[in-house]
């Protein structure tokens, strides 16, 4: 912490952020500086970080930069009963991705479809304005190709209302409850 403060002192760096900290850890790390971030895993169907971290990022101004909001792709429906990844493919040990979650998650995306279609949008696209939608908080969505950079930033003009937020809450619950209380996404 000490160097990145110097840096920050100095202007070569605007902020100080950290990854996949837990709120004792970023309490420890606010002892010696600002912390003007946290890098969680954070989706619709990945909340560990709503449990621990986040009332402690809202009440000490920490941004929340929420990476893989479309659990690995999960979220945009193009992951089916029979799909299998090619060998070296982190997803293949994604928990969400096991044989005991799929029938609860494909029964979460269908009941997303009817929001998105109701909203004209895609499923990627709700999952990034679910995120984003948190106070704080901002989504690091990844993208293959440009098609799916844009369809992705045109997530940031969607807004989602009371009523369809507390919808996909409780949706998204019908997966999250069905997980182990590990932060670590993957079984390695």
């Amino acid at each position: 912490m000490g160097a990145l403060n110097d840096l920050k002192e100095q202007g070569k760096i605007r902020s100080i952020g950290v990854s996949n900290f837990s709120r004792t850890q970023l309490q420890e790390a606010l002892e010696y500086g600002q912390i003007d971030s946290l890098q969680p895993p954070y989706s619709l169907f990945w909340r560990q970080v709503e449990k621990d971290a986040m009332s402690f990022c809202a009440e000490n101004r920490i941004t929340i930069l929420a990476y893989s909001p479309m659990a690995q792709g999960l979220l945009t429906g193009k992951f089916g009963a029979d799909h299998r990844f090619e060998a070296g493919d982190v997803r293949a040990r994604n928990k969400l991705f096991q044989p005991d979650m799929h029938a609860r998650v494909q029964d979460a995306l269908s009941k997303l479809i009817p929001i998105a279609q109701r909203k004209g949008i895609t499923l990627g696209q709700l999952a990034l304005s679910w995120v984003t939608s948190h106070p704080g908080t901002c989504a690091i969505a990844g993208a293959r190709n440009a098609d799916q950079a844009i369809e992705n930033a045109a997530a940031g003009a969607i807004s989602l209302s009371d009523e369809e937020r507390s919808e996909m809450d409780e949706i998204g619950r019908g997966v999250t409850d069905h997980l182990d209380e590990n932060p670590v996404m993957w079984n390695f």
